[in-house]
């Protein structure tokens, strides 16, 4: 009955579930990347691959703006919702939406003004390359309204349990995108500028798809414009600008490793380059996904100031994201050859030899970068700003520009790919250090490597944690429930009490929950007392309930029903469901 890792198994379980959703996500812009760099490369030139690859900064700075408006609103909207706070909820998803549309006009506009005064020689001094890219810029600017609410619709489905609309976003997305490639390139012969509009309308399908949920009203979240909390703004910019700022930065990067590809490899390097990025962007979606699921694990933890459930988020990372990075490294590096044959297939040309390399060297940036991702995230969740910013300015442009400018000359383009490998190195290490100064020691726990707050959530003399699996276990859970709250001083009465409601509404959940399929299921119990509360907490994974409505129907039903479900409101001073990505949550107050 007591099992110290069940709520990790469940924390597990539920991490992996989310996983292929959000891995689809990221790799929708992925898939993208990969059907325009083999359209660009097979049937434009290798001119169109140079201007793929230096629009990638710009479009960096586009992704970084939403990446931070849907960074900061997902961690706000978690918090919220693990305090249960409806109308601040409400509140942050308007604004989000709003701030978002604001953002990509204002892009829009910018965009146009290069291209009218010809102001993109900035970007690229060849005469060649520069009019094709200045048609790509063109198309992509078509995009810029759908590419930044398309990253922050997938969040908010999410935390809707609405993740099956992502999916069929993204599978329209790519259709769309494959078909006007097609289209545009080889019936309409558009070159440059139809790789950028089959990616920009193909983005408008999938926002519209995305979008449906909230515009026929079948979410809970509404859209809205009334009664707007403006002030939220700044905190929606305070917790999201340190994770996007690691995108701001990356954005100065590519701009500096362009120029110096420029100079010491000329525009074959770009193109290698931009070739080996391109394809390991369809890899790189594992981890962007592993990040965004523990990006809402993490916030809803902090929110319900659950330390264990805190901890358990990074264990699954260690125990479970790096070993499957590790895997999918070997394969890419192992597949190196055949898949720069997607885009180069002389090996006597020189773009073919440079892109084989990126895909042996680039790959092993990955599990470091998992590791790294997971600590800034939780960095930024938890105020650890001074960290959040140390690691953005370090891997997104000091570390990757700095070993590039002092390898470059010496091994070619093979700097650049090993610049990115000694930049992990360096963050991990200094994640490490963080911890050994506030620490005073190498971390020897999980709680030393985070840096959690003394403080934070409910120390163990003060909470029990179970995991029932049967019937058989709810009266023998209950009497230690009634143990623990005497132990703590808790009078007779309500710790009989407590131990009733948990009996009951456990026993409903194992009853009716248990039932509905053949998987195997848990129920998470967490007793807390603390400044003379008395907090019972219960997690499941089976189908949503929600006893609030229950009893609510139980008021003019027959008096025999749900005798159990009537008891418990009756007895608790407070009643709190939620249903969080998936996963039940009772909370009772005795």
């Amino acid at each position: 009955m007591r099992e110290p890792n069940a709520n990790m198994k469940i924390m597990a379980k539920l991490m992996l579930r989310l996983l292929p959703i959000q891995v689809l996500l990221a790799a929708v812009g992925s898939v993208n990347g990969i059907v325009s760099s083999f359209f660009a490369t097979n049937y434009v030139g290798v001119d169109a691959m140079s201007a793929v690859g230096l629009y990638g900064p710009v479009g960096m700075l586009v992704t970084s703006i939403a990446t931070m408006l849907a960074g900061g609103s997902v961690i706000l909207c978690g918090k919220y919702m693990g305090q249960n706070q409806q109308g601040k909820l409400q509140n942050v998803f308007s604004l989000n939406l709003l701030l978002s549309a604001l953002i990509a006009a204002l892009f829009t506009v910018i965009f146009f003004l290069m291209l009218s005064f010809d102001l993109t020689d900035f970007l690229t001094r060849d005469g060649t390359v520069r009019p094709i890219f200045n048609r790509y810029l063109l198309g992509q600017t078509v995009g810029l309204f759908p590419t930044v609410l398309g990253a922050q619709l997938p969040a908010f489905l999410s935390l809707e349990n609405k993740g099956k609309q992502t999916m069929l976003a993204s599978i329209v997305y790519i259709i769309v995108n494959l078909i006007l490639n097609f289209l545009f390139i080889q019936v309409m012969h558009m070159e440059a500028l139809g790789l950028a509009l089959a990616t920009s309308l193909g983005m408008w399908s999938f926002v519209l798809v995305e979008a449906w949920p909230f515009l026929s009203g079948k979410t809970h979240l509404k859209i809205g414009a009334k009664k707007l909390q403006w002030r939220e703004c700044g905190d929606i910019v305070k917790i999201g600008f340190p994770g996007a700022a690691s995108n701001i930065y990356q954005t100065a990067r590519g701009l500096i490793v362009n120029h110096l590809i420029e100079i010491f490899v000329g525009s074959v390097g770009i193109s290698a380059f931009a070739a080996a990025d391109n394809l390991m962007r369809i890899f790189w979606a594992l981890p962007t996904g592993m990040l965004a699921v523990s990006r809402l694990m993490i916030s809803v933890s902090i929110g319900e100031e659950d330390r264990q459930s805190l901890t358990d988020v990074m264990r699954v990372m260690f125990r479970r994201y790096l070993p499957m990075m590790c895997a999918v490294v070997a394969g890419i590096i192992l597949c190196a050859v055949p898949m720069t044959r997607i885009f180069y297939r002389n090996p006597s040309e020189p773009v073919y030899q440079m892109t084989v390399w990126g895909l042996r060297i680039l790959p092993l940036c990955m599990p470091l970068s998992v590791l790294c991702m997971h600590a800034t995230c939780y960095a930024q969740a938890s105020g650890k700003q001074g960290l959040v910013h140390t690691l953005s300015l370090l891997d997104g442009v000091v570390c990757v520009a700095g070993f590039t400018a002092l390898l470059i000359a010496k091994l070619g383009i093979r700097g650049v790919y090993v610049a990115n490998v000694l930049n992990g190195v360096v963050c991990v290490l200094v994640i490490v250090g963080y911890s050994y100064l506030k620490k005073k020691h190498l971390p020897r726990t999980m709680d030393d490597y985070m840096v959690i707050p003394d403080d934070f959530g409910a120390p163990e003399s003060e909470r029990m944690d179970l995991s029932l699996h049967s019937m058989e276990e709810v009266v023998s859970v209950s009497r230690e429930v009634q143990a623990f709250c005497r132990s703590r001083g808790v009078d007779e009465r309500r710790a009989y009490l407590a131990g009733l409601a948990m009996e009951e509404m456990a026993g409903n959940i194992i009853d009716h929950g248990f039932t509905k399929n053949t998987k195997s299921h848990t129920v998470d119990v967490r007793v807390v007392h603390k400044a003379d509360d008395v907090i019972l907490r219960l997690r499941d994974d089976c189908v949503p309930f929600d006893p609030g409505e229950r009893q609510k129907i139980a008021e003019n039903d027959d008096l025999t029903k749900n005798i159990g479900i009537r008891m418990v409101f009756k007895i608790a001073r407070d009643v709190q469901y939620q249903n969080i990505l998936g996963l039940n949550v009772l909370t009772i107050r005795i």
